[in-house]
């Protein structure tokens, strides 16, 4: 009795998430019109921003809390980074093809629905903070992973990471905003989630896959690695289980279609990229369902 309630427990979990991907994806493979950048650009800068800052300033999870989750995320994030460089070296891969996407996953289109679905609205909370902070990661240090021709400078003018300073600014401060306000924030925010789900599958569809078995190993080693970080992460920083279990799915999350659409950008391999988003979400679709179910147990 208790294995099937744990069971649709995970289901009621990950069938949400995975079906509206799945939608996007035959939307796509059907023919029907879907334009990607429109999407990608309308939610990085304005919805996304929106549902961060609206998070942060609203949270009532204790700050002492987030902020030892600051420091945990980090320190993972940094062991993440040896590990897979040693990985990357190992296994004779391109560094500026493959090392950015071993590290960063896609916690934004999985991560964040799957951490309010599993835990309501403080694992939704949880999950907005961590992925702040991994945003930040990837658009600083992950870009100059795949060019230097990027300026740190850019970073300032990024909707996402000025709504992540100042919704800093406002939890710091105990500052509020008019009610009217506040719910605009959140109608615009809510909107985030169903069009991140529906754009991965749009984007998976629109992938060409190759290579494929010789992806399949660094995408097991990439959620092995950093399954191994985020729990000596949490053990060292001694997380509760909720601020425990949003930053290890976070961290575990596939590889993000940020990624390829970074290297599409500066013509990194994004073929090569591609399939490996394909490769490692696919493998997500075996691995979330246990790790939620070892945590929901």
């Amino acid at each position: 009795m208790y294995r099937l309630s744990l069971f649709l427990s995970v289901l009621e979990v990950c069938a949400p998430v995975f079906i509206v991907a799945g939608i996007g994806f035959f939307w796509k493979k059907f023919g029907y019109e879907y334009r990607i950048e429109f999407v990608t650009q309308l939610v990085m800068s304005l919805t996304i921003p929106c549902l961060i800052f609206n998070a942060l300033i609203q949270t009532q999870i204790d700050f002492e809390i987030l902020r030892t989750l600051l420091y945990a995320t980090l320190t993972v994030l940094a062991m993440i980074v040896a590990a897979t460089y040693l990985i990357v070296v190992i296994l004779g891969l391109n560094r500026q093809t493959f090392l950015a996407p071993m590290i960063f996953g896609n916690s934004a289109n999985i991560g964040i629905p799957i951490c309010l679905l599993a835990f309501g609205q403080t694992g939704f909370e949880l999950a907005i903070f961590i992925f702040s902070i991994m945003a930040i990661f990837s658009m600083t240090f992950g870009v100059w992973l795949i060019t230097d021709r990027e300026s740190p400078a850019r970073l300032i003018k990024e909707p996402l990471v000025i709504a992540v300073l100042l919704g800093t600014l406002f939890l710091l401060n105990g500052w509020k905003l008019p009610v009217f306000f506040t719910n605009t924030l959140q109608l615009v925010g809510q909107t985030s989630i169903p069009l991140m789900l529906l754009t991965l599958g749009v984007t998976i569809a629109k992938l060409q896959i190759t290579a494929i078995s010789k992806l399949l190993l660094p995408s097991i080693l990439k959620f092995i690695v950093c399954l191994l970080c985020g729990v000596l992460g949490i053990y060292i920083f001694k997380l509760d289980d909720m601020a425990a279990a949003a930053l290890l799915l976070q961290v575990t999350m596939p590889v993000a279609v940020s990624s390829y659409m970074l290297a599409e950008k500066y013509s990194s391999k994004a073929q090569e990229v591609a399939a490996f988003v394909v490769v490692s979400t696919l493998f997500a679709l075996i691995y979330i369902p246990f790790t939620l179910a070892f945590l929901l147990s």
